[in-house]
């Protein structure tokens, strides 16, 4: 039996939102009073990379606007299907598996890929060609993955991944949790998650009492790319984090036309520390086939990091890197 097969014994209020995320290009494009002139290409290319976006993160895309920073992250476009060919792996996953789920890359830390699914299609990703058809779906299939960490004591720190882990219902997690906790080495549970940001209601009661509970040191790794992403709602959420005593870090994607703009970034750095969360990283897109549109050049970027350092405390700065397959870390610019 699947993760997302399985009953449901807790709230499921966000749960109900996610059901609600709209992934027709049309009713997209209607509810944001769009022209409809723009369907035939967001339907071509949502036929490679299907559309989805949740009704959190519609209500923070100005109506009417086409060039809507948020809008152009989550519409499908031509530009996907009609750009230049790049691999469809280009940070090295598939060769750094140690077993289906479990890649490790990096000394020290492994990550697990908890879920092919999400709450939002970042028309960036980096992983819209993984595949997720072959990753475990039961506790049977996850226990391959659950041995090689057992056997490996140099793996103090498990990230959960996807997809997005948090897309896990709350109980799931939690065992998932607990089974990790039972591996004696395993010191810190890193997830990365953009649920926090597009659906602000996952960061709930039952969310913070497994993280806060458990033996391992919790980090949360948000994703957030322009500070329209961050309303009230969302801001708070992530206060909620903090507050409870999870150090929160963000990671953004330098993309063209979206946060390519020392503004933006400036203003996007001020309101998480506002809230305690630090930006962490800045990444250079990974070259994947359908996102290279998105592409801003290396040297505009270190622009970018210089003129945040001159109006930002140091804690405020993201460091700015691309991960290339085969390196030992992530590579710094």
């Amino acid at each position: 039996m699947s993760f997302e097969t399985l009953p449901l014994l807790e709230p499921v209020s966000w749960r109900r939102e996610l059901a609600r995320a709209i992934r027709d290009p049309k009713i997209l494009l209607s509810r944001l009073e769009l022209p409809l002139s723009l369907l035939p290409d967001a339907e071509r290319a949502a036929k490679e990379f299907s559309l989805m976006v949740t009704e959190s993160f519609l209500s923070r895309i100005e109506v009417g606007n086409p060039s809507d920073p948020l809008l152009l992250q989550v519409l499908p476009s031509l530009a996907e299907v009609s750009g230049e060919v790049e691999t469809i792996d280009a940070v090295g996953d598939l060769a750094s598996t140690r077993a289906a789920g479990l890649i490790q890359k990096y000394q020290g830390r492994a990550l697990l890929i908890a879920t092919g699914a999400c709450a939002i299609n970042c028309r960036y990703c980096f992983r819209r060609h993984y595949p997720y058809s072959d990753a475990p779906k039961s506790w049977t299939d996850w226990e391959p993955a659950f041995e090689v960490l057992r056997n490996d004591s140099s793996i103090s720190e498990i990230i959960l991944s996807g997809g997005d882990p948090l897309i896990l219902p709350d109980r799931r997690l939690a065992e998932l949790v607990s089974i990790l906790e039972e591996i004696p080495h395993l010191t810190r549970l890193r997830i990365h998650s953009r649920l926090p940001i597009v659906l602000p209601s996952r960061v709930n009661d039952e969310l913070l009492q497994t993280l806060t509970s458990s033996r391992l040191q919790s980090f949360m790794v948000v994703h957030t790319n322009h500070p329209n992403e961050l309303d009230g709602v969302t801001l708070e959420g992530l206060r909620r984090l903090v507050t409870s005593g999870i150090p929160t870090l963000n990671q953004a994607v330098l993309l063209k036309g979206i946060n390519d703009d020392v503004d933006v970034l400036a203003e996007l750095c001020m309101r998480l520390i506002n809230v305690g969360a630090l930006p962490y990283y800045l990444h250079g897109i990974d070259r994947v086939s359908g996102v290279t549109h998105f592409e801003v050049p290396v040297e505009r970027g270190l622009e970018l990091v210089a003129e945040l350092r001159k109006r930002l405390p140091g804690y405020g700065v993201p460091q700015y890197v691309q991960e290339i397959a085969g390196e030992a870390s992530k590579t710094p610019w």
